[in-house]
C-alpha cells in the first residue's frame, strides 16, 4: 500500500478491495512493498484514526492469512515472525543511547 495514503484513500480500500466495512470497528493493517511501514486505520464511533510505524531495521513480517487475532497482530508489530515463530532482528535503544537531558 502506497504510505501517503491518508483516510479517504484507505477507507475506500477497505470497502472497494477488501469488500469490508471500515467502520465496523476492526482494524485494517497496511504494510507498505518493502515492509518498513505499517499503518493501521480503524474507526472508534467518533472518527477515523490512523496508527502508523516505521522500523529503523528490519522489515514486519506479513501474516499468511486475510485475519489475525489481536495477540498475532501484537507480535507481528513487536518483531515476531508468525510464520516461522521466531524473534527477527530489531533496533532497539538502550538508555545509553538517549540524548543527556531527555526524557
Amino acid at each position: 500500500m502506497d504510505m501517503r495514503c491518508s483516510f479517504e484513500r484507505l477507507s475506500a480500500a477497505v470497502k472497494h478491495v477488501l469488500v469490508q466495512d471500515p467502520t465496523s470497528g476492526h482494524l485494517f493493517v497496511f504494510l507498505n512493498r518493502q515492509r518498513t511501514h505499517v499503518k493501521i486505520l480503524y474507526y472508534d464511533r467518533t472518527g477515523y484514526a490512523i496508527w502508523y510505524k516505521r522500523l529503523e531495521r528490519g522489515t514486519f513480517s506479513a501474516p499468511e492469512k486475510e485475519e489475525v487475532a489481536y495477540h498475532e497482530l501484537v507480535a507481528m508489530l513487536e518483531g515476531f515472525d508468525l510464520q516461522k515463530k521466531r524473534i527477527k532482528l530489531r533496533c532497539f535503544r538502550t538508555n545509553s543511547d538517549a540524548q543527556p537531558g531527555a526524557v
